[in-house]
């Protein structure tokens, strides 16, 4: 039985474990502690794996780690992992290398609504900055105007919106089914319609697309999605471009099911409970 009011935090990662440390440190400083963080990693090795439960330790955090082993892009699969042992009755999905503002957690809370979810947005920061972050640890939390606008006028911040913050309000709902800004690295939704979808469809493999279709499917069940931005803004730190290759496929399929109606994944979250090769830690 899901914990009422829980949030369960379910952050995907692979062997970038420095980048997952920043957000672990933005999730410690929420406003709102009414959280549980479960690290969904994609076969990271072991010196990664090691040095994730160490981030986690001491971040303080209620956590709880599920790996399994790596054999390719499958974040489908590993976020339905990372749910399937989540305690909280709403879910937020993150990556691993989105990292948190201080009321990321308890605005992601006044969004919340039943036949609803949120699809946040992210800022996109340069790697110069993405580097002070991860390695010379230069805070970004609690930042004001002056430094923002000093970020975004060198380039190395993508937009302003991380500094600004609206209410909930009709203007963030969209009734139809909309492509753009959809964005699996900063999204909530209540775990009972994540169910009823089945998930993620683990059928999708490689880079791209599987979030619209997850999207699309909620849209099919009747759910509505809330644009959550000048609400819950993440700093996307850069990485270099994964390989592409199913993007284009990835995109028929999505393309395809558009007028389908359909609901449920093919291959999805009912499918994906345990498994011999599934490693779960708990961590506090």
């Amino acid at each position: 039985m899901p914990t009422k009011d829980l949030i369960s935090v379910v952050i995907t990662t692979y062997n970038r474990s420095d980048a997952l440390a920043a957000v672990l440190q933005g999730l410690s400083l929420q406003d709102d502690r009414g959280f549980e963080v479960v690290i969904a990693d994609d076969g990271s090795g072991p010196e990664h794996v090691q040095a994730a439960h160490a981030a986690a330790l001491l971040s303080g955090l209620n956590t709880a780690h599920v790996w399994h082993p790596d054999v390719g892009f499958t974040a489908s699969k590993v976020r339905n992992r990372g749910v399937s042992i989540a305690s909280g009755d709403y879910i937020v999905l993150m990556d691993g290398d989105c990292v948190p503002e201080v009321d990321f957690i308890r605005r992601h809370r006044q969004l919340q609504e039943h036949q609803c979810f949120v699809n946040g947005s992210r800022v996109m920061l340069s790697p110069e900055l993405t580097e002070a972050v991860v390695h010379r640890h230069t805070t970004i939390f609690g930042r004001g105007a002056v430094f923002w606008l000093g970020q975004r006028l060198r380039g190395h911040a993508s937009k302003l919106t991380g500094l600004l913050r609206l209410p909930d309000m009709p203007m963030r709902k969209h009734k139809r089914f909309v492509w753009r800004g959809i964005r699996s690295c900063n999204m909530g939704v209540w775990r009972t319609d994540y169910e009823a979808v089945n998930g993620f469809d683990e059928s999708f493999t490689g880079w791209g697309h599987e979030d619209a279709d997850f999207v699309l499917r909620l849209h099919h069940a009747g759910l509505i999605r809330k644009n959550g931005f000048c609400a819950t803004e993440v700093f996307h730190l850069w990485h270099k471009e994964s390989s592409r290759t199913q993007e284009s496929e990835n995109a028929q399929r999505v393309r395809d099911r558009v007028g389908t109606g359909q609901v449920q994944a093919t291959l999805g979250y009912k499918q994906s409970q345990g498994g011999a090769e599934m490693v779960v830690t708990r961590l506090r």
